[in-house]
């Protein structure tokens, strides 16, 4: 299991902040109170990365079953945590120039069919008008050699309850997030194609993956993901998320090494995912996110912005902010 780094880790490598002056959502990631296998992650340590040089303004928190309710109805567990992340959301506004939680996406299980607008109802009176959606994500994986492989379920994305809980979803006016493994894309593309009129956000590019039975296959799993993201991006409900590339089981290994690695390195790693999915989305359809504290096991806050900056140099600089903005009503 991989373990927190040291402060002393990210120090080894110092950078000068690329265009800091840029405005950013960070439009994914996650906070915890309690100790994970990412550690505690609370509102302090979000702005310790946000204020660690880019101008990041707004954030959106997605679901890690942070702050669940311990008891009452199961399906309105989840609740809880749109009720946690709605105080931190508050605290954060309080300070000038920090960085100000702007939207959450919290749970609900979509196998309830209609029945699901009842959970919904509550996270909207939970939220204090911050609450945009929902995330019930499908990662399922056979191989046993993931450090994630998510909640040990089935992917629920081919069930008819699931797909009557996204139309609900869609009608009621929420986004619905996932994530999932490269070798679920052509699943996910049935689901986006059978709720056309649900806004779907596709984070971490889909997962693909390099560690345990995917190692030594990098380039045979990226053929299939380039044709699966280019089928993906042929449905105009599904948007995309450029980041989340850094967890242990996509393979680079820098969780691994003494040194984290510099932002040119990041790119040379990464660019040809997010170039290949922004032509197939076009940034009007593509959002960034760090996905911390999860991608802090593999690089430092400033310099994944620094090396995300420098993949998209030759675009608008309001492009992306415009589509989170938009997609999450910020």
């Amino acid at each position: 299991m991989p373990e927190p780094r040291t402060a002393e880790w990210y120090a080894a490598v110092q950078e000068e902040i690329v265009d800091p002056d840029r405005p950013i959502i960070d439009a994914h990631h996650h906070l915890w109170e309690t100790t994970s296998m990412w550690g505690t992650y609370v509102l302090d340590d979000l702005w310790a990365d946000t204020e660690s040089g880019h101008n990041i303004d707004k954030t959106v928190f997605i679901d890690c079953r942070s702050g669940y309710r311990s008891d009452g109805p199961e399906h309105l567990r989840p609740v809880g945590e749109t009720e946690f992340i709605a105080s931190v959301a508050a605290e954060s506004a309080k300070r000038d120039g920090a960085a100000t939680i702007a939207g959450i996406v919290s749970h609900a299980n979509l196998l309830l069919g209609d029945a699901v607008e009842e959970v919904l109802a509550a996270h909207e009176e939970a939220g204090n008008g911050l609450f945009r959606g929902i995330r019930h994500a499908g990662p399922d994986d056979t191989t046993g050699t993931l450090t994630n492989a998510g909640r040990g379920q089935p992917c629920p994305y081919g069930e008819q309850a699931f797909r009557t809980g996204m139309r609900t979803l869609g009608r009621l006016g929420h986004t619905y997030d996932t994530w999932h493994f490269f070798h679920q894309n052509r699943d996910y593309l049935a689901l986006a194609r059978a709720v056309p009129d649900t806004t779907m956000i596709l984070d971490h590019f889909g997962t693909p993956l390099g560690v345990g039975a995917y190692a030594g296959r990098q380039e045979e799993i990226f053929a299939q993901w380039k044709e699966d993201m280019a089928a993906i991006a042929e449905c105009p409900n599904v948007v995309a998320k450029l980041g989340g590339l850094a967890m242990p089981d996509n393979g680079f290994g820098w969780d691994k090494r003494l040194m984290p690695p510099a932002s040119d390195e990041f790119v040379e790693a990464q660019r040809r995912y997010y170039l290949h999915t922004i032509d197939c989305f076009g940034p009007d359809r593509c959002m960034f996110e760090s996905n911390f504290p999860v991608d802090k096991l593999s690089i430092s806050y400033h310099v994944m912005w620094n090396g995300m900056k420098k993949m998209v140099a030759d675009f608008s600089d309001d492009e992306f902010y415009a589509t989170a903005a938009r997609v999450y009503r910020l």
